[in-house]
């Protein structure tokens, strides 16, 4: 009688690293108003950064609550 076969597991790839997109930046700062921005030391605020709203962009031109 021959012997058993042997079993040989068919090949499987190692997995490929994908490493996860970074999460968008989320604005964790408010300001109610310009004053409320300027008293928290944050203004003026530059489109992009936390607490800025086109809101509190009177003009439209990127910077809220900046002095005039």
């Amino acid at each position: 009688m021959p012997p058993p076969p042997v079993y040989t597991p068919a090949y499987t790839p190692p997995p490929v690293y994908t490493p996860a997109p970074a999460p968008a930046p989320q604005s964790s700062a408010y300001y109610k108003n310009c004053a409320a921005a300027r008293a928290a030391g944050a203004a003026p605020l530059y489109i992009g950064e936390p607490g800025y709203r086109s809101k509190l962009d009177a003009d439209g031109d990127g910077v809220a609550c900046e002095w005039s």
